[in-house]
């Protein structure tokens, strides 16, 4: 099997962590080999965090260059943006349509673009943008965010359900695991 490769961006705190290695534990479960590599810029201070997931029969290095991701996870619009140039030209791009203003925003030196996914797909870019905000604060918590778009992800691959929701419970705490399931299932019917 040729070696497939995800990247998961946003910006800090909005669990995309989690999200990978939820993905990186499904994906061993299979039998892939799997590399996940965590690049956070000021993670800690809202900025930009990067998580590459590749699997396959043998992967030799976690790295994702330009060009090279079958798929791109964005927690926010702005970041799908900005990391565009590093999808396959028959990649796609699974996105919140939720924008959270970076720091130049913030003091008024720039504004936040607009009509992002529009200027996404004029450019050819494959995209599927939905609202997951509201999906996990229908679950029951905004913090479900990363769990809504893994459902969301999960439309892409012939995984079963059970296999993906023995990679949740693996992955997060027994008292959240309710809603992230709940997050997970609305994620992949939105």
């Amino acid at each position: 099997m040729k070696t497939k490769n995800i990247m998961i961006v946003g910006v800090g705190g909005q669990g995309s962590l989690l999200a990978s290695k939820l993905l990186g534990r499904l994906l061993l479960s299979k039998g892939y080999d799997v590399k996940v590599s965590e690049v956070h810029g000021m993670s800690q201070r809202g900025g930009s965090v990067v998580t590459y997931v590749r699997f396959g029969e043998r992967v030799c290095s976690p790295i994702i260059d330009k060009g090279e991701a079958d798929f791109i996870v964005s927690f926010e619009l702005l970041e799908a943006a900005r990391w565009t140039s590093y999808l396959k030209p028959e990649g796609t791009v699974v996105v919140n349509t939720q924008q959270i203003n970076p720091m130049p925003v913030i003091i008024g030196a720039m504004q936040y673009p607009g009509e992002l996914v529009d200027k996404m797909k004029a450019l050819g870019v494959n995209v599927d943008a939905f609202d997951a905000l509201s999906v996990a604060n229908e679950a029951g918590s905004s913090r479900a965010v990363n769990i809504a778009l893994m459902g969301r992800l999960s439309k892409y691959f012939d995984f079963t359900q059970e296999e993906w929701m023995q990679a949740i419970e693996a992955s997060v705490p027994p008292k959240a695991l309710e809603l992230n399931k709940k997050a997970f299932q609305l994620g992949a019917e939105a």
